[in-house]
């Protein structure tokens, strides 16, 4: 059998029973474990499922938690992320800025960076962004509140999106897959970010490595629109291989 098609059956197998242990399809499909264990890989890297210690599993959708849950998880991550940013924003940029934690983080290592320009829906980076030693000029963009998150949303905020045009969109994400490229939890946002992306000169993703191989509801985009990746984490060789086959500098 070849590989293609035994990947097809694992697949089907782990649909039809939830997961499956690498000892049970090596059985199964009468090969070794390496073997296994190799699809298994591949799989997880296209997107297909998840792989857990000793098998896999069928992937579920990320679903976030709530705004302050989010805030404190990878914590150390998301301030590298940050201070990367940091340092490719001039001064006198124009960003938009979507809500996110991470995006919050990048706000707070951006406030010494003079003459920004920052147009956001989030009510939290644009209060961090507006003190300091050199604030940014801040535009908030208005539309239906949500109090989680502290952001507004809506055909409000992407009407008003379209007035501006910035240098550069920083974006958070819940999820990036190798194949179905950048994804939000939530329609409302991943509606605002595209609309930010469609306005801005380049884009940057700003994303932790533990939402690369996830997946969402929502596609913002798809991996070949991306400019930039800010990481924490240098990604797996065959997600680094997408990201250069799609053009994405990772930093």
């Amino acid at each position: 059998m070849k590989p293609r098609q035994r990947q097809t059956r694992i697949l089907d197998v782990v649909a039809r029973d939830g997961e499956a242990t690498v000892e049970s399809l090596a059985a199964a499909f009468e090969v070794s474990a390496e073997t296994i264990r190799r699809d298994l890989a591949q799989l997880a890297t296209s997107g297909a499922l998840q792989k857990v210690h000793g098998g896999a599993r069928r992937l579920r959708l990320h679903a976030d938690a709530s705004f302050q849950e989010r805030l404190s998880e990878d914590a150390d991550a998301k301030r590298m992320i940050a201070q990367k940013l940091a340092k490719m924003i001039a001064p006198g940029d124009t960003l938009f800025m979507d809500t996110g934690t991470t995006t919050l983080f990048c706000a707070d290592a951006l406030v010494n960076v003079p003459q920004l320009t920052v147009i956001t829906n989030s009510v939290r980076i644009a209060q961090v962004m507006a003190r300091g030693e050199h604030p940014a000029r801040v535009f908030l963009l208005g539309g239906a509140y949500s109090s989680d998150n502290a952001e507004t949303a809506g055909p409000m905020v992407l009407e008003q999106v379209a007035r501006f045009q910035a240098d550069h969109a920083v974006l958070a994400v819940a999820a990036i897959d190798a194949v179905s490229g950048a994804m939000d939890s939530d329609l409302d946002e991943a509606q605002t970010a595209r609309a930010m992306m469609a306005n801005a000169t380049d884009t940057i993703v700003v994303a932790q490595a533990a939402k690369l191989g996830r997946k969402a509801a929502f596609r913002i985009c798809m991996l070949q629109e991306i400019d930039v990746l800010v990481c924490d984490d240098v990604p797996g060789d065959a997600f680094r291989a997408a990201l250069d086959a799609a053009g994405v500098e990772v930093r």
